[in-house]
């Protein structure tokens, strides 16, 4: 196999807010997989809280490379892929991967396999059917004039779920935002999410308040680092209660069994599909459902959590419609509801580059200056909610 790695920029429509940061752009490394006159994608973005930089995710994948095109084919790849998931002593060079390039690596390489075999993933993954799910639509933390005309805008356009961001200093903005929101898209199911911004005792006081106003469920209101606390907040709180940066790992996973009512899958965060279906496995049972979140991506970063979507409670994967412009096509989205293709692998496509407006011609101007390179990702603190 081949391995190709090119870095893209990824900027937002508008900046998003959240109880920690402000992000308005990041940067997503896609790799190519060729073999036998196919190629395989995936993607990995950079995410300063999950400690991935730019840099970090490129110098894993020159690593990877030597190891990674020794291989005779996909299948034999992915087979000791799962297996490092699992154990460090089948195949090293993969345990050794952090997690977001880990699901990347696995991205690329089911959409190869799916392409050989001419069958999507998820019916690789058991799934006879495509998939079809109502997706969240994120609010920033905005001010709740603004944030009930976004609202309106996405309930027109076809949304019924709509992830209200929480966490601001003066919580009675956040219940503001969130009645507007509500008076604005009165038929929508709500989310809450303040990303860990508050203390047990103010979650605690907090949402009754929210949850008058119809919000079903709330993403990790507490700090995390403190999983026993946040247990103990779902167990008194008057909606369900969903881990997300409490739940990063598969061992997080299985920790917070029955003990909360949600976690949030992440695949930058678990390690990619397989890591997803041994938490999902591992959930069976125990009362705790799941939610497929994720970053800001492209929509190649986002398919393969579609391609798993039909097995949890929660969806929230919209991180492609915060684009200003996406790269890549062909799960849908922008009517509520994201899909998987009608093609073999992950099913997206490059999509075409955004048309830029000629300028008029003006006698004796001078030459267009080229457009400086892009900047730094730009995460005003460190950001994992997106």
């Amino acid at each position: 196999m081949r391995l190709d790695v090119r870095t893209v920029r990824l900027r937002l429509a508008e900046p998003l807010r959240i109880s920690r940061s402000v992000t308005t752009a990041r940067d997503a490394v896609q790799l190519s997989l060729g073999h036998g006159g196919l190629t395989g994608h995936g993607e990995a973005v950079s995410s300063v809280y999950l400690g991935l930089p730019t840099d970090r995710i490129r110098l894993a994948l020159d690593v990877l490379r030597p190891a990674l095109e020794r291989y005779p084919d996909p299948e034999q790849a992915l087979a000791d892929l799962r297996s490092a998931t699992e154990t460090t002593s089948a195949a090293p060079a993969f345990a050794e991967l952090p997690a977001g390039v880990l699901a990347a690596v696995e991205a690329a390489l089911l959409d190869l396999v799916g392409k050989r075999a001419g069958e999507p993933v998820h019916r690789l993954l058991g799934r006879a059917e495509p998939v079809a799910v109502a997706t969240a639509r994120t609010i920033g933390i905005e001010p709740p004039a603004r944030a009930a005309v976004q609202a309106a805008r996405l309930a027109d356009a076809g949304f019924t779920v709509l992830k209200i961001k929480a966490g601001a200093a003066d919580p009675g903005l956040d219940l503001a935002r969130v009645q507007a929101v509500r008076e604005a898209a009165p038929t929508a199911r709500l989310l809450l999410d303040p990303n860990g911004a508050w203390t047990p005792e103010q979650a605690l006081r907090l949402l009754p308040a929210f949850a008058a106003t119809g919000v079903e469920a709330v993403e990790q209101p507490i700090t995390p680092g403190r999983p026993d606390e946040l247990a103990a907040v779902a167990e008194r709180s008057p909606i369900p209660v969903i881990a997300d940066e409490d739940a990063v790992t598969y061992e997080d996973a299985r920790r917070l069994a029955g003990r909360v009512h949600g976690v949030n899958l992440k695949l930058a965060k678990c390690g990619g599909v397989h890591q997803a279906l041994r938490i999902e496995e591992a959930l069976r049972g125990s009362g705790t459902e799941l939610m497929f979140g994720c970053l800001a991506a492209s929509s190649l970063g986002i398919a393969p959590a579609v391609h798993l979507a039909d097995r949890a409670r929660w969806i929230d994967l919209d991180g492609h419609l915060l684009l200003a412009h996406d790269p890549w096509r062909g799960i849908g989205g922008a009517d509520g509801t994201v899909r998987t293709p009608d093609r073999a692998g992950l099913g997206v496509l490059p999509a075409p580059e955004p048309a830029v407006p000629a300028a008029p011609a003006v006698p004796g101007a001078a030459a267009p200056v080229p457009a400086p390179h892009a900047p730094p990702l730009v995460e005003a603190r460190p950001a994992a909610g997106r």
